[in-house]
């Protein structure tokens, strides 16, 4: 009895230390911030598309304005976090992130109430106005938050861990999970409040939303931060380094004969006018370019350069569940409910990721473990690609790829215009389905026509199979950057992988650009998978690097000495 009485109350005090461990408090702290930021990621493109009659244009505006902002901007928010203490960071991001959602909000609830009145007015530049204004306080909010995921993901993660490398992997894969269930939780929340209430109550709900958020998080980072007290050092190695340099200056000199009189005067002269130049005008209104300059060059100087760049690789792909894919998968015949089971599916792949991810490095290493994961993604996407070629495929090689590009830019009189009767009957159907009034029948007239099932079948196979890979792999990488990447560089590392990530999925938009008939789908998926080989090729080129022969080795009997402290590959760049 008594012993039963001791286990309990040791189970209870161990329950009880977690739910108040800083660990739990970044967990907690990090599920508001990702369910707040996929309801506002996914609504602001719904109220676009509601505000701009129908139409896709202020919403690719907004994914233009928000991957170009990171794209440049990347290097110069990861050198901010750097200089800064941790505190003042999280909490300055976490309030400009809220406060420009919360802002953002209001004015589209204004737009919804007002657009009659505002369209009016000044020939409707009022309105266009209101819409830059939307995108642009909409965009702050994407690179404070994105100065949020560098502070806390990238590195209170770190300090919180320690150097135990086992924790920091099960604490970067938990908040991955967190990511993958409010990937889908989020969305479907606030989808279902818009379309049962009003795009304008969606609107205060998440505004009221972030406010809430906003305190809980801003105690969550305080009493993580007092609880950690790691958290309030912050080692500067460059200036360590610049010290020492100071220091064998110093030495030579004294070894040497002092300087005449002229040379001394000519020194004091040339300091002064060193001095003058990094407090003038010019050198402070260029310092941003050359924060971006050298975040760049410090980030392909890095040891983990080839890894990091196999990551950006992967984001040159449409072989994820983003609108090309869905809206692709809507042309095959695949109604709402079979996509959101399919989305559903992916969700669950990518959290079996990444139990794998702790799986395998425990036993193979973190390195080998990256290794792995890169083979079961290309294996997976080996369906896709066989999928381009089965019955049921739009792959047509008789169609160009840019033929609707190059009949818009020409001015190609023999485009079918579009018929108004067949447009609003369109829309009445859709709003009649909407509303249940449709029958069954008429639905089934409503899908596009497909011959066979059996590539699309084939395709989202592949792509669901493929996460338990890419999850897997993303964790590697964040990880290897986490473990490689000196602390005072964490920031602009960090921020330069953001933008490389940004970079190629902008190019991934472009390619779609150029080739966006059906039939031309088919050449980007085996783009797209080439593109994924290419970068595991890169990394395979790292791990080699780093492991030689012992990479091949799967289940090391010590691969805590031998992986999880690698020395660092020999840098063959100049």
């Amino acid at each position: 009895m008594t012993h039963q009485v001791e286990r309990k109350k040791r189970c209870y005090d161990s329950v009880t230390d977690y739910f108040t461990s800083a660990k739990f408090f970044i967990y907690l702290g990090h599920a508001l911030s990702t369910w707040g930021d996929r309801m506002w990621h996914f609504a602001v493109a719904v109220f676009l598309v509601e505000l701009y009659g129908n139409s896709l244009l202020l919403t690719a505006v907004y994914g233009l304005v928000v991957a170009g902002s990171v794209l440049l901007l990347g290097a110069i928010i990861g050198d901010w976090v750097d200089k800064n203490a941790r505190l003042k960071v999280a909490q300055t991001s976490l309030i400009v992130q809220n406060s420009a959602v919360i802002l953002c909000g209001i004015l589209l609830m204004v737009i919804f109430l007002c657009k009659v009145q505002l369209s009016s007015l000044f020939n409707g530049w009022l309105l266009t106005l209101c819409y830059i204004l939307v995108i642009s306080i909409a965009n702050i909010a994407n690179l404070a938050s994105t100065a949020t995921a560098i502070t806390i993901q990238r590195d209170w993660i770190v300090v919180v861990a320690g150097e135990d490398r086992s924790r920091l992997a099960d604490m970067n894969a938990t908040v991955r999970r967190i990511d993958q269930l409010t990937n889908i939780l989020a969305p479907l929340a606030v989808g279902q409040i818009i379309t049962f209430t009003s795009p304008m109550a969606g609107c205060g709900f998440i505004a009221g939303w972030n406010l809430c958020s906003m305190c809980l998080e801003y105690f969550l980072l305080w009493k993580v931060y007092q609880m950690t007290p790691a958290l309030a050092i912050k080692t500067s190695q460059k200036e360590d380094e610049q010290e020492l340099k100071q220091l064998n200056v110093q030495k030579d000199v004294e070894a040497v004969q002092k300087p005449s009189e002229s040379s001394e005067l000519m020194s004091g002269v040339a300091e002064a006018s060193s001095v003058e130049k990094k407090n003038g005008c010019c050198y402070n209104i260029t310092q941003p370019f050359r924060t971006l300059r050298d975040g760049w060059v410090a980030y392909y100087n890095q040891p983990i350069f080839f890894a990091g760049m196999s990551l950006a690789f992967l984001y040159m792909t449409v072989l994820g569940f983003d609108c090309i894919t869905t809206g692709f998968a809507y042309t095959q015949g695949l109604n709402g409910s079979i996509l959101s089971l399919l989305m559903g599916a992916s969700a669950i792949t990518g959290i079996l990721g990444t139990m794998a991810f702790t799986w395998f490095r425990k036993r193979c290493g973190l390195v080998r473990t990256g290794f792995i994961s890169g083979v079961a993604q290309i294996s997976c996407l080996a369906l896709c690609v066989v999928s381009v070629f089965l019955p049921g495929s739009p792959l047509d090689l008789t169609v160009s790829p840019f033929q609707d590009i190059t009949s818009h830019f020409m001015g190609d009189s023999s485009l079918p215009e579009a018929n108004p009767t067949t447009e609003n009957s369109l829309i009445t159907q859709t709003h009649s389905f909407i509303n249940g009034s449709t029958s069954a029948s008429e639905i089934e007239e409503m899908k596009p026509q497909v011959v066979s099932y059996l590539s699309v079948s084939f395709l989202f196979a592949g792509v669901i199979a493929a996460r338990v890979g890419l999850w897997s792999f993303d964790l590697t990488v964040t990880q290897l950057i986490q473990e490689n990447v000196i602390e005072s560089e964490r920031g602009v590392i960090n921020g330069v992988q953001n933008s490389m990530n940004y970079l190629l999925d902008l190019l991934h938009f472009i390619m779609v650009i150029l080739a966006p008939n059906p039939e031309a789908f088919g050449l980007l998926v085996i783009i797209s998978v080439s593109f994924v080989v290419m970068g595991h090729m890169m990394y395979f080129r790292y791990a080699y690097k780093t492991l030689r022969s012992r990479l091949f080795l799967c289940f090391s009997s010590d691969p805590k000495n031998e992986i999880d402290n690698p020395s660092p590959p020999e840098s063959d760049k100049v």
